[in-house]
């Protein structure tokens, strides 16, 4: 093949994406509660070992981007879009109102507001440190960010405690800690109540967010799990507002099962807000779009999900690689999340409906009718066979994966 040289490569990508077919139109992608995060559309591609890629994008251009690729809702950071220093100021009432102009124009709601606590210097210890001004400060700046997600239009609040642990042994109590944690909580929330109120709406949901590792060495509340115990633990003076926005990689992270921390989330009627990406059990925090590394676990995990009635957002929490171009960003790499999501989504309710999967299980629940008071051996011999459905089930779901179930097989 020919070099392909500077205007070229665009042509380019456009012509193969073109090819590859399969995708949806922007007023499709729109039916989904898919919303986009301005801090993954702008990451300039940088990390702890890597320089930035891409340049600067500002909230017009992402929300413009968005509408026109079909993506509905939009959530960010406060500092994503106000710097530090000016948050609380005018400056921040004059950002929050082009924003808000941004989004008219182009049809988008905000769905979700989050507050920066753990890039800064100031939360080198965490939002809940040791010195009380600087809890006070968390407090206001948690606060802060209920009130922009009023005057945004948002329903929810995410809070990732990334940073809430320590580098090293004996640093810190962890029981205090999370005892000055919960009281930020509880700030957020009665600020809420009042806000709510003020703004003639609805509170938000306040939607917590584990992760194992990273940026602490070791994080007090590392897990789902470990988030509905804290919910549960008499230290939240509303814990009625304060449900969970698990992390599909943070999960995976530590080597858990991402559907069954679903599936405890639902039952505890926690399960408010999901983000969604892919990468690798026992790894670091990569961050790879949705289904890129594992769309059989994806397709169980929408299966669960729609057959227990979630309808809440669906947040594309993922970076862009470093090898995509600013352009390629908004042309390949988020249409191209969307419409895996949609697929994968579409083909979960394949399997809910599959008469083949409906009988299998329909079988296992009524059992070979054995009496209970055979014995153990009786009753293994009895249901043995029946067993075998499980993994003829795991194989049917493969072939809707890949479309076997519709008749596409390979000559050999």
């Amino acid at each position: 093949m020919k070099t392909v040289s500077g205007g070229d490569q665009q042509a380019l990508v456009s012509r193969l994406m073109q090819a590859c077919g399969g995708g949806y139109t922007p007023a499709q992608r729109r039916k989904y509660f898919i919303t986009g995060p301005q801090w993954a559309a702008a990451y300039e591609g940088q990390a702890l070992f890597h320089a930035p890629t891409r340049k600067p994008v500002g909230f017009e251009e992402v929300i413009r981007h968005f509408e026109e690729i079909g993506i509905g809702h939009w959530t960010t950071h406060d500092t994503d879009v106000i710097p530090t220093d000016a948050l609380g100021t005018e400056r921040q009432e004059e950002t929050v109102g082009a924003i808000r102009k941004a989004l008219d124009k182009h049809g988008l709601e905000c769905s979700m507001v989050t507050t920066e606590t753990f890039h800064h210097a100031v939360w080198a210890a965490s939002p809940a440190a040791e010195a009380p001004e600087v809890r006070e400060y968390a407090k206001w700046r948690l606060a802060n960010t209920v009130k922009i997600g009023h005057q945004l239009g948002a329903r929810f609040a995410v809070y990732w405690p990334g940073s809430l642990g320590y580098q090293v042994q004996g640093a810190i109590d962890e029981t205090q800690t999370l005892k000055w944690y919960a009281e930020g909580l509880n700030h957020a929330c009665e600020a809420d109540i009042a806000l709510a109120r003020e703004y003639k709406r609805d509170t938000l949901k306040h939607c917590m967010e584990a992760k194992p590792f990273e940026p602490a060495a070791e994080i007090l509340l590392p897990t789902s799990d470990a988030m509905l115990a804290f919910i549960f633990s008499g230290l939240l003076k509303h814990p009625e507002m304060v449900g969970l926005n698990p992390e599909y990689l943070h999960e995976l992270m530590w080597g858990a099962a991402p559907r069954a921390a679903l599936a405890r989330a639902l039952l505890c009627g926690k399960l408010w807000h999901f983000d969604i990406n892919d990468g690798y059990r026992l790894k670091h925090d990569v961050d790879i779009a949705v289904g890129l590394v594992n769309p059989l676990d994806w397709l169980n995990v929408l299966v669960l999900l729609r057959t227990h009635g979630y309808h809440g957002p669906f947040n594309l929490d993922y970076k862009p690689p470093r090898t995509t171009s600013n352009h390629g960003v908004f042309s390949v790499s988020f249409p191209t999340a969307v419409d895996r999501f949609i697929t994968l989504w579409e083909m979960a309710g394949e399997v809910a409906g599959d008469p083949i999967i409906h009988e299998a299980v329909a079988a296992l629940k009524a059992g070979a009718g054995a009496n209970p008071g055979e014995g153990a051996a009786a009753l293994a011999e009895a249901n043995k066979e029946l067993l075998t459905l499980h993994e003829l089930i795991s194989h049917r779901i493969f072939q809707i994966l890949v479309g076997a179930h519709q008749g596409r097989v390979y000559a050999v």
